[in-house]
């Protein structure tokens, strides 16, 4: 029978170790249904679930909320939206309460002297032309100069396809300014003309993720293994969908037979009480999403899966690790 102690050396073994004792257990907060930009393939506005429940704005509601989440066993808050730094009062409460990731566009500059160490992830759709195609405006020239060499924040750069041979002058970038990257794909949910994958151009994109992780090692929080899962929609044989998704609500999820899942998982609404199905979009199509955290999850999840070899338990630990550090459970 193969087990993790012998497929791995005593290195390898210690990065197991370590990671085995972080328990992460997450959720997702839709902290408000406002934004300053109206992103095209935002899932959030694109299926409308900005319009699924009406926001609470009693922070004292927020707070008890927040602390009943603690007690369910949540110790990684994951901020979403519409933009969250439109409401820094409900930040803070989650921030006070339990380790606080911010997803946020970075047009709002949050005060350090409030969130000295809340970890940020600001969003990227490409370069300036395709920014303002998607987004209507360049954001990197404003959110780089909000948070040049802050260690607590890194770039989430959704990359399209007509990024391709393009990327290495994003990454050059992030870089010059002092932070860190992680690579995602746009799932293109409103269908804009030119922004859906086609099968050769996921390839071609791999390639060039793999490359860019070999010369911007100390940018990159990444891993190939997650460049696979994400270019092929395949672990280890398997397809991701919405019989794999580990990522779905979980008092909402009646699927036969349960597939292994992030445990008390629950995506919320703004209103404290609704709840979404995913963590996405229910509109999107599963056998299509290229969601990163839900990949990662997938992989995360399914361990025993990856006891089967050396290199696939090294694929499983890289994976988990990426993840940590992109939510502050391990140094950079």
């Amino acid at each position: 029978m193969k087990t993790v102690s012998s497929l791995l050396n005593p290195e390898w073994y210690e990065r197991y170790k370590k990671i085995s004792k972080l328990n992460i257990r997450s959720s997702i907060y839709d902290v408000t249904n406002r934004c300053n930009l109206r992103c095209k393939g935002c899932f959030f506005f694109s299926s409308n679930e900005h319009k699924a429940a009406p926001e609470e704005n009693d922070i004292k509601k927020w707070e008890a909320f927040i602390d009943r989440e603690t007690e369910r066993g949540v110790n990684l808050a994951i901020l979403i939206g519409g933009e969250p730094t439109l409401c820094l009062d409900r930040v803070e409460a989650f921030y006070k309460r339990l380790s606080t990731f911010c997803a946020t566009n970075g047009l709002i500059k949050i005060p350090r002297d409030r969130f000295p160490d809340l970890m940020l992830g600001i969003s990227l759709w490409g370069d300036e032309q395709d920014e303002k195609i998607l987004r209507g405006k360049d954001t990197f020239s404003i959110s780089s100069q909000n948070y040049e060499g802050d260690p607590h924040v890194y770039y989430l750069y959704t990359i399209t396809p007509r990024q391709i041979g393009k990327t290495e002058g994003i990454i050059r970038k992030i870089k010059d300014v002092g932070l860190k990257v992680h690579l995602q794909l746009l799932s293109n949910d409103e269908g804009v003309s030119g922004f859906s994958w086609t099968p050769e151009q996921l390839e071609a994109i791999r390639v060039e993720m793999d490359a860019m992780l070999d010369a911007y090692p100390d940018t990159l929080i990444s891993s190939k293994y997650y460049h696979e899962i994400i270019t092929t929609g395949k672990m280890l044989g398997r397809s991701f969908g919405w019989n794999e998704c580990p990522s779905v609500t979980q008092p909402l999820d009646h699927r036969s037979p349960a597939p292994k899942r992030l445990i008390e998982f629950i995506r919320w609404a703004s209103d404290l009480n609704t709840m979404h199905r995913c963590c996405t979009s229910e509109t999107r199509d599963c056998g299509t999403c290229k969601d990163g955290a839900a990949h990662m999850s997938w992989v995360m999840v399914n361990k025993r899966a990856h006891i089967r070899t050396t290199r696939d338990l090294q694929n499983w630990i890289e994976v988990y690790e990426m993840f940590a550090k992109l939510y502050q459970f391990m140094p950079w």
